[in-house]
């Protein structure tokens, strides 16, 4: 089986109406959902929320030195706040799969296989 990234994206400044407490509920019902059913399935691997792109630390290193800026390495309106880790049969279980979580989220999602590495 291969293993897919589902990346979860938002856009800075698409803010509609906050939710209500029973938004929210619904919401998190909704994503409590999603996950019991991968994780019954046997496609769960991983998933998370992140923290917003301004609370991102980039580390590089230059000359020999080791540097941290403040802040996304991307400055960009579309930024990633989350992602599931999947495991599935091919690119179409793997699209079913982002098709739900899409409902799940009402945001859009990004499906990409991880490289298969020879001997790893």
């Amino acid at each position: 089986m291969a293993q897919y990234l589902l990346s979860v994206h938002s856009v800075e400044g698409e803010v509609g109406d906050p939710m209500t407490k029973e938004e929210m509920g619904q919401f998190m019902e909704r994503v409590g959902s999603l996950e019991e059913e991968m994780k019954s399935a046997g496609a769960w691997l991983f998933g998370g929320a992140l923290g917003d792109p301004e609370t991102a630390t980039v580390v590089r290193v230059s000359d020999g030195e080791v540097l941290t800026t403040d802040g996304p390495f991307a400055e960009s309106k579309e930024h990633l706040g989350g992602f599931y880790i999947v495991e599935a049969e091919d690119l179409d279980a793997a699209l079913r799969w982002a098709s739900k979580t899409t409902a799940a989220v009402s945001k859009p999602i990004e499906v990409r296989p991880f490289r298969h590495v020879s001997g790893a």
